[in-house]
């Protein structure tokens, strides 16, 4: 039975959990935000980003760095819907390496390093 619990080294951990322990969002936000789609709420959070530099993303590459975000996003998903890291690599199907490989690259399990499980 104990190696069914070390197995298990993404359960619990979500991301929704996560920003509502924090006061980021509460479920109000959460109903909002399920009637947007995800072209919507890329689009709102780009206009609030350039909103509060002026208007102005010269030096951010957006089109470019978009395929970044969007695969951070998806890693973290994963992550948070998954039962172990294993089972999260076979849903994005990639094998445990390459998994394993961009969630450092992309600092992925920095976000969940304060949850419990």
């Amino acid at each position: 039975m104990a190696y069914m619990t070390n197995n298990l080294t993404t359960k619990f951990k979500s991301i929704i959990k996560l920003f509502k322990d924090q006061n980021k969002i509460n479920d109000q936000f959460l109903t909002c935000l399920g009637s947007l789609s995800l072209e919507d709420l890329i689009a709102i959070k780009f206009e609030l980003s350039a909103s509060n530099i002026n208007n102005r993303l010269y030096g951010f590459d957006v089109w470019r760095n978009s395929q970044y975000i969007i695969k951070d996003a998806i890693l973290k998903f994963a992550i948070s819907k998954t039962n172990s890291k294993k089972d999260a690599a076979r849903f994005l199907g990639l094998t445990y390496a390459e998994f394993s490989k961009l969630c450092k690259k992309y600092d992925t399990y920095n976000i969940f390093k304060d949850c419990e499980l």
